[in-house]
C-alpha cells in the first residue's frame, strides 16, 4: 500500500531548468568552453559537482571542478532572486495537498545542492509538507545512481514498496529504478529529449497521479 512519495524538484515541483541552464551556459562562456544542446541534455538530473568534473575531463580544463561549481552557483543565484517569472509547475501544490490530505508522508530527493532546495522551499512555503529533504550534492553518488532514493525512502519511514518516485529526467527514472522503487514519469513540456521508457507509469499531467488514481499502483 502506497504511504510516501518521494519527489524529485526541478522539473516536477519548479521549472527551475531555464534559470540553471542560463546560469551554466554563463559558466561556460567564463571559461571559453562550448557545450552542445546535446551533451548539455545528457546532464539532466545530475548534481553540479558530477557535471562540473565531466566538463573539466572532457574539454581538458586547468580549473578544478569546484571553481566552475562556483561560478554557476553565483550566476544562478543572481538569477534565481532577480526572475520574476520563477514558479510552481502547474499542479504541483494541489497534488501536494492532496496527498498529504490522504496521509502520505512526502521526501524531496533534489540533485540541487541544498542551499538552492531551501531557498526555492522558503520562497514558496513548501518546508510544511515536506517531512525531509535530501540534497544529491551532500551524497557520495549523483543520480543515476540509485543512492539518493535509497536514503529518501529511509528517510520516509516505509519500506521501498510503499514508495513511488516522481521523476521528469532520464537520470531520475535510472536512479529510481535502480533503487527497486517505482516510479512516475512526468513527461511534462519543460523536460526536454527524456527517455522515459524505464518509469514504470508516464503522466504528462500531474492531475492524473492523484492520490485516488495512484493508491493501487504498488
Amino acid at each position: 500500500m502506497l504511504k510516501a512519495v518521494l519527489f524529485d524538484m526541478d522539473g516536477v515541483i519548479v521549472d527551475s531548468e531555464p534559470l540553471h541552464k542560463k546560469a551554466y551556459y554563463k559558466m561556460f562562456n567564463d571559461v571559453g568552453i562550448d557545450v552542445s544542446e546535446t551533451l548539455f541534455e545528457s546532464f539532466t538530473g545530475q548534481s553540479t559537482l558530477k557535471i562540473c568534473k565531466t566538463l573539466c575531463d572532457d574539454f581538458s580544463l586547468p580549473n578544478p571542478p569546484q571553481y566552475l561549481v562556483n561560478l554557476k552557483r553565483k550566476h544562478f543565484k543572481y538569477i534565481f532572486e532577480n526572475d520574476t517569472d520563477f514558479k510552481l509547475i502547474d499542479g504541483v501544490l494541489d497534488l501536494i495537498k492532496d496527498y498529504i490530505k490522504n496521509g502520505l508522508v512526502l521526501v524531496l530527493a533534489s540533485s540541487a545542492s541544498m542551499v538552492t532546495i531551501n531557498n526555492i522551499f522558503k520562497r514558496f512555503n513548501l518546508d510544511k509538507y515536506f517531512t525531509a529533504k535530501l540534497s544529491g550534492a551532500d551524497l557520495q553518488a549523483s543520480k543515476p545512481h540509485p543512492e539518493i532514493f535509497i536514503k529518501a525512502a529511509e528517510s520516509s519511514g516505509f519500506k521501498k514498496d510503499e514508495c513511488i518516485v516522481i521523476e521528469d529526467s532520464t537520470n531520475g527514472i535510472k536512479a529510481a529504478k535502480s533503487a527497486g522503487i517505482y516510479c512516475v514519469g512526468f513527461d511534462s513540456i519543460h523536460s526536454k529529449n527524456q527517455d522515459y521508457s524505464n518509469a514504470d507509469l508516464i503522466v504528462n499531467e500531474l492531475s492524473l497521479i492523484k492520490y485516488d488514481k495512484i493508491k493501487n499502483v504498488i
